[in-house]
């Protein structure tokens, strides 16, 4: 089937979610249809590869948060409508990776994406670095996920979520597998190699001076920006890396900020939605060549190419502007950088990190953090009461106040946050409200 042929099958056809849930674990099941968008018809637009002719469309459908009806069970049905939309809207470029969704990502991946001619694809998978013990492992687990893909080579081919010197070493360099995924790369099965990352800049530099590198995925958005965003991607674009962005809304943080955040925004452009402006922001960037969307909602995937089509314009300095005010007000309060991956979990004491911080973060988007400065207003005490009902909702044996600082949860966090100290913080505020 070719681009042209899906665009007049799947070009106005209607799918409908629901969502139960929220985060990577959330189950989505079919549903009523939804509520029609009024998106205008659009085509997704395109970035050349460094100089060539070979073109990426700006926005990449990340295959690991699919529409499911179970724990680790695809909907198939519902997924496959959602990749043939995208890619009747020029989306040609599929992430995913060797562990997603248990296992079952790669093998969807590639029967969902059988059906179109091989050439118009860009597929990218993942070597699972924390598995990678040796050349046989690495050689082994290479060609499964070529057979999982129903594939004979990998278009963008990464080695997965490095994040110190010491684990790039020991899964790549002493291993030889990177001079066999070399090898691999000179024989076609892989056309170009990099890597995810997830450390700091001083691995980051070490890791980049150790290979010729094709491209790097990092993660990237506006509220990251100042937290090591910025010096990572003003490093790889200065040496000319194309740029694959992950986490333009921070897992979903950004497609929702606070009520006086977002009515800056909707004062600008009234018709945008929230998410909207996170992902023009990284597609404003020089050197992004795609930005990475798990979508199980049709309406995000029409939001999405609406966002990043061919006729796609940069923020300009008002929106910037706008941008920069409705950041710092949604940042007042300090929202919990999680995304949910529950890398934390178990907390040896029982302590409810993931739960927690979704309490603190919703309470944040949903103003009712009390303003401990201001007034005993009728206002202020209404914010109250509704945060500390919310906070009562949390089981006793789960509040942060049981936290040893074993730093067991901070060893194993993506995100590198200090949770201890936002545990503290958060006892801390709530101790405050109860006694104000």
């Amino acid at each position: 089937m070719s681009r042209r042929e899906a665009l007049k099958i799947f070009g106005t056809g209607t799918l409908g979610l629901v969502v139960a849930g929220s985060g990577i674990s959330a189950f989505a099941t079919c549903a009523p249809k939804s509520k029609e968008l009024e998106f205008p018809e659009a085509t997704v637009g395109k970035h050349n590869y460094k100089d060539t002719d070979e073109q990426v469309s700006m926005l990449a459908f990340g295959m690991m948060r699919l529409p499911m009806t179970g724990e680790n069970v695809i909907d198939e049905e519902l997924a496959q409508q959602l990749v043939d939309y995208a890619y009747a809207h020029g989306v040609n470029y599929f992430d995913t990776a060797w562990n997603y969704i248990s296992g079952t990502s790669e093998p969807f991946t590639g029967k969902a994406l059988k059906k179109y001619p091989r050439e118009t694809l860009r597929i990218a998978t993942k070597m699972p670095s924390w598995l990678i013990d040796s050349l046989e492992t690495g050689k082994k687990t290479f060609q499964t996920q070529l057979d999982r893909l129903q594939t004979t080579y990998i278009d963008y081919y990464l080695l997965h979520a490095l994040s110190s010197k010491e684990q790039f070493e020991n899964a790549y360099q002493k291993t030889g597998v990177l001079e066999y995924l070399k090898g691999e790369k000179a024989a076609g099965r892989i056309r170009h190699l990099g890597f995810s990352f997830h450390g700091d800049m001083d691995s980051l530099e070490y890791i980049l001076n150790s290979n010729e590198w094709d491209f790097v995925q990092i993660q990237l958005n506006y509220y990251d920006w100042d937290l090591g965003a910025k010096e990572q991607y003003e490093t790889l674009h200065a040496k000319g890396i194309p740029i694959m962005v992950m986490e333009p809304c921070r897992g979903g943080m950004l497609a929702k900020l606070t009520p006086d955040a977002e009515k800056i925004l909707k004062q600008k452009n009234p018709d945008s939605s929230i998410a909207s402006w996170a992902f023009r922001y990284c597609a404003s960037l020089p050197g992004v060549l795609t930005i990475l969307s798990g979508m199980n909602v049709l309406d995000h995937v029409k939001d999405n190419i609406h966002t990043l089509s061919n006729e796609f314009k940069p923020l300009d300095v008002d929106e910037k502007q706008a941008l920069e005010q409705a950041v710092a007000i949604f940042k007042k309060t300090r929202p919990v950088r999680c995304t949910a991956c529950r890398y934390c979990m178990p907390c040896p004491k029982g302590v409810l990190i993931p739960d927690i911080f979704a309490f603190y973060n919703d309470c944040v988007n949903d103003s009712v953090v009390p303003d401990l400065d201001a007034p005993d207003t009728k206002e202020f005490r209404k914010r109250k009461k509704e945060f500390m009902e919310r906070y009562a909702k949390i089981p006793e044996a789960g509040l942060p106040e049981h936290c040893v600082r074993c730093q067991k949860c901070v060893r194993m966090c993506p995100q590198h946050i200090n949770i201890p100290d936002e545990l503290s913080r958060i006892a801390a505020l709530v101790e405050s409200v109860k006694n104000a």
